[in-house]
């Protein structure tokens, strides 16, 4: 009689706590926000902030999406996405001007010659990169990438350092980077010609 009351007890007591587990589990998660690790000067090497969860699509943005869009997202790539800043900066394509009908085609032809450049035919995430040393893959089109991994955790690149690592659509992993990854000729078919004609 004595030990049937023990293991009633017992399976009320073990049904409390993992109630109280679960519930705990549940309020942590919805609680938790994003951390951020900056590197400032200021407040030293590694100060972790919180800040505002950016979506995938804002990430990307409309260039990135038309790279992304190009690739099947049932196959394996990892795409070295140029963030928007950097098409801008670096390729002069701007979002209300390079997407208008007479210059679509032209834009496409860009986009799709940097995910050449930027698109490796397996995963690869941040933390398959060591810290400690320098992988090498080819591109779609041949180009050599090397990768590393910076203090931050962040990937570099072919000397171009990664904003976000590790995005994930279907299939494909997309880092977004702080650049162009491309090679010297088309660099120097996409900059603008200072020569002025006397």
């Amino acid at each position: 009689m004595r030990r049937g009351c023990f293991v009633k007890n017992l399976i009320a007591f073990v049904g409390v706590v993992i109630s109280i587990c679960c519930l705990l589990v549940i309020i942590v998660s919805v609680l938790q926000l994003p951390e951020v690790t900056l590197r400032n000067k200021s407040t030293g090497p590694n100060r972790t902030i919180r800040t505002r969860k950016v979506s995938k699509d804002e990430a990307i943005g409309r260039f990135g999406e038309m790279m992304i869009e190009m690739l099947p997202e049932d196959l394996a790539f990892t795409v070295f996405v140029p963030s928007e800043k950097a098409f801008q900066r670096d390729l002069k394509l701007q979002l209300n001007d390079s997407l208008v009908a007479e210059k679509r085609n032209d834009t496409y032809a860009v986009v799709s010659r940097i995910l050449g450049f930027s698109a490796v035919p397996q995963t690869l995430s941040s933390t398959t990169v060591s810290s400690s040393k320098e992988v090498f893959y080819d591109s779609l089109s041949g180009f050599t990438l090397y990768i590393s991994k910076d203090l931050d955790g962040m990937l570099v690149v072919n000397r171009i350092r990664s904003e976000m690592v590790d995005l994930k659509r279907g299939e494909i992993i997309v880092h977004i980077m702080d650049g162009v990854i491309m090679d010297a000729e088309f660099e120097q078919a996409v900059q603008p010609d200072y020569t002025e004609e006397d």
